[in-house]
């Protein structure tokens, strides 16, 4: 018989349930993430399409599933909302979400501009709620490899990257060729080249891009150069409409290190380093892939939430925001 106090470290911790809006291929790869964590529960799916939601639904063994985005972030049963929608939504969507007291994930890019971005994360310390942009890369096994391989010094002092991410894409109408809804490769693939660079030097202090408009403005390929305080630099692609090779590198002093493309999905790493032989016969350094690989990062969110923080240490405000400072620069220089 006890006396009526729980430890409360003892105590089963209900599920964290979360709502995911969109029902596209993201979506289709983060809820079945989801559902292998335990302690995370998917309460719901949200689509414009009522058709495509119960679908969904339906696929994932769903109980519930709603057309009505209010009627989500109001409901008492969700505790965070995943956004995978388009990504011109985000930022409105988010911002409900917030409002709504609902804490929040939203796919990369969380928004168009790094004011928007800035005010998102305001508004969520106002709410004491969660808010991260879902960059995947950064709590990828095989990415927090590589900074522990560069704090040994095995390359030296990095002072270059090299990465792209190019794939001709079909001018299906979709949201990716719609300028009003998430055109453009910058934001969709760019992205990751520009954060990669960010998470190993910092926000840059000089940036030349160039790259091919369509008439409207909605941009399809770009090239750009970062230049950092240090000296280092790093040279970086993006495209939808030819192959760029989407692999990434790290070079210093003493060698290199290859992450094999997809370099922001990839699970393994190469040294070039150490030897003449292994610098350019590597062996490869194989991490087990977790899931379709989003786990490690929902795994993450999920546990921030419950330790009551507001952000993630791994990808905060303060570099999601820089990050959209070079994006913003990048942008504005593409279309003069």
């Amino acid at each position: 018989m006890t006396d009526g106090n729980v430890d409360e470290a003892r105590r089963p911790q209900a599920p964290l349930r979360w709502a995911i809006a969109g029902a596209g291929t993201i979506s289709r790869s983060i809820v079945p993430d989801l559902q292998l964590l335990p302690g995370n529960h998917v309460e719901m799916i949200f689509s414009r399409n009522p058709a495509k939601a119960a679908g969904f639904a339906e696929d994932f063994g769903l109980d519930r599933w709603t057309e009505d985005f209010d009627s989500l972030v109001m409901d008492p049963d969700v505790d965070v909302v995943y956004l995978a929608t388009p990504f011109a939504t985000h930022a409105a969507m988010a911002r409900r979400a917030l409002n709504a007291g609902k804490h929040v994930v939203v796919e990369k890019p969380m928004a168009l501009n790094a004011d928007e971005v800035q005010d998102l994360f305001a508004l969520a310390e106002r709410q004491r709620l969660f808010l991260m942009e879902a960059m995947w890369m950064k709590f990828n096994p095989a990415f927090e490899h590589l900074f522990k391989l560069l704090r040994t010094g095995i390359i030296g002092q990095p002072s270059s990257i090299r990465a792209g991410f190019g794939f001709p894409l079909i001018a299906d109408g979709g949201s990716r060729w719609d300028i009003e809804r998430s055109g453009g490769t910058l934001l969709d693939q760019g992205i990751y080249p520009v954060t990669l660079a960010h998470s190993i030097f910092g926000e840059p202090t000089s940036i030349t891009a160039n790259g091919r408009l369509r008439a409207d403005g909605l941009d399809f390929a770009e090239h750009f150069t970062l230049d950092f305080a240090g000296g280092q630099f790093a040279q970086c692609a993006s495209s939808m409409t030819e192959f760029v090779d989407p692999s990434a590198s790290i070079s210093g002093a003493k060698g290199w290190i290859t992450i094999p493309g997809m370099f922001w999905t990839s699970t393994t790493l190469q040294i070039h380093a150490g030897s003449w032989e292994k610098m350019f016969a590597p062996e490869p350094i194989d991490h087990a892939r977790e899931g379709n690989g989003y786990v490690p990062m929902l795994r993450a969110a999920g546990e921030a939430i419950r330790a009551g923080d507001t952000q993630h240490p791994v990808h905060p405000a303060k570099d999601t925001i820089a990050v959209f400072r070079t994006l913003d620069t990048i942008a504005s220089q593409l279309s003069h």
